[in-house]
């Protein structure tokens, strides 16, 4: 995902410095006031009723900053980040229980556990498209696991960022969660803070900034990054389908999400019906006005709207090419004989525009693939099982959805995360937790018996002894 040093917001005269803030929710959580399960679960509880009572307003910010459809809005902002919580409230107590393991024969008589306890202060700073999803889901599972927590939404999305700002003092306890918002010198002088954890979600230009501020204090990180994720369409894909769910996962948020589909390396043939198809999924979607529908979202400012219209000449346009910059709209786009050392096929694309790579199989596909850095999400279309397995098998993703987009993102079971320069990390579910606890290995040995065979003289029998139990 993109961050970007647009105009910022001014913080807001309420919140405190930020040094001060940092120590005052530092302070809370030393007290223990945030270790127990009631206390997670009515900061838990509280999100979810700050959500469903403001929704209208939340729907009208997204509307403002991303032009963002009212379903688009439900399901991808307020209702994902409900339906974490719920999960969470259901597996609280679970989740935050301690688990025995074993113990091995030297340590006897013992027990052995681990037990979830929370890290301390935790910063998550969220990016624009997805501005509540983003900031709340990793903060939830921050705040699950016991945790102080300051949230850092992004200043682009700033109507979003505002409602946040006015809404999460009032439903949630100010003395150990807060929301700091402004631009650069405020995530800046946040970041000159110490923190036990640190979660980002944004470009690597950034999250390589993010990680070296958290170095001076030894501070772990978690990083949610982007990159160019591709689909792969082998020739035994049944292409209408193909063509309709990639439409769908490239042009949800007009483009702007982090996983949509970058590129497409699709078998040379069937490129034709492909292209074809995709061009009948856009009017199934969104009509033959693109811009007159409902459905259908806005470039969040003009200065990413100027970025993505500049790459509009890195290939031959087949399908929409229409922008207007009065209201940061372009139009759903099919690129071919695209340009290959062009930013349309260098940088993370985060926009409406979609390049076609023909090749001719899927060895072509796979070693494109892994010639570049390791993506955040691969989608790979194919009846053939032996494709599926091909592809599985010889490249590296953050996470993978077969015969679909975006989807593995939709289950709490399955980390979400990148790897190598995609990010490092994974949250959703009981992952979403795990990352904000330490599992602090207690062994506890009883007193009533203590062989004495641990304890020198070490005769030759004990050694045989040993050789034996270990």
């Amino acid at each position: 995902m993109t961050f970007v040093a647009d105009p910022v917001a001014s913080p807001s005269p309420e919140t405190p410095e930020t040094p001060a803030l940092v120590a005052r929710l530092r302070a809370t959580y030393e007290s223990g006031a945030t270790r127990p399960l009631e206390w997670r679960r009515h900061q838990l509880l509280q999100i979810v009723k700050m959500l469903e009572e403001n929704e209208e307003e939340f729907q009208q910010a997204l509307a403002a900053d991303l032009g963002k459809p009212r379903v688009e809005g439900y399901l991808t902002d307020i209702a994902f980040v409900i339906s974490e919580i719920h999960l969470m409230l259901k597996n609280l107590k679970k989740w935050n229980k301690a688990e025995r393991v074993p113990t091995p024969i030297v340590a006897m008589p013992a027990k052995s556990q681990l037990i979830p306890e929370p890290l301390g202060m935790v910063l998550v700073i969220a990016p624009w498209n997805y501005p509540i999803q983003l900031l709340l889901v990793p903060a939830a599972g921050a705040i699950a696991a016991g945790n102080a927590v300051v949230m850092k939404p992004s200043e682009v999305s700033v109507a979003t960022s505002t409602a946040l700002a006015r809404h999460i003092p009032r439903y949630l306890d100010q003395s150990a969660i807060a929301l700091v918002e402004g631009g650069v010198p405020e995530t800046t002088e946040l970041l000159e803070q110490r923190f036990d954890h640190i979660f980002y979600t944004g470009n690597g230009t950034v999250g390589r900034i993010v990680m070296a501020a958290a170095a001076k204090h030894l501070t772990p990180v978690t990083l949610e990054l982007g990159g160019k994720s591709p689909v792969i369409v082998d020739a035994s894909a049944d292409i209408d389908i193909a063509a309709r769910r990639v439409a769908w996962g490239k042009w949800l948020n007009a483009g702007q999400t982090c996983v949509a589909p970058d590129y497409v390396l699709v078998d040379k043939k069937v490129e034709a019906q492909f292209v074809d198809a995709l061009g009948r999924a856009i009017t199934d979607f969104y009509g033959n006005d693109p811009k007159s529908s409902t459905d259908y979202g806005r470039i969040v400012s003009p200065r990413h709207f100027d970025r993505l219209n500049a790459m509009l000449d890195s290939g031959t346009v087949v399908i929409g090419g229409q922008s207007s910059a009065t209201d940061r709209f372009i139009s759903p786009t099919v690129l071919r004989d695209v340009d290959m050392n062009s930013r349309l096929m260098t940088e993370e694309i985060f926009g409406p525009l979609l390049p076609i790579v023909p090749v001719d199989n899927v060895d072509e596909a796979i070693k494109q693939v892994t010639s570049r850095s390791h993506p955040l999400a691969l989608y790979v279309f194919a009846k053939s099982k032996a494709v599926i397995d091909k592809v599985l098998a010889r490249t590296t993703a953050g996470g993978v959805t077969v015969n679909g987009t975006l989807m593995h993102l939709t289950s709490p079971h399955l980390p979400f995360g990148g790897v190598g320069e995609s990010g490092m990390g994974g949250y959703h579910g009981k992952a979403g937790v795990r990352l904000f606890q330490h599992m602090k290995p207690v062994l506890a040995r009883g007193t009533r018996i203590d062989p004495s065979l641990a304890y020198p003289p070490y005769t030759d029998r004990k050694m045989k002894i040993f050789r034996k139990i270990l």
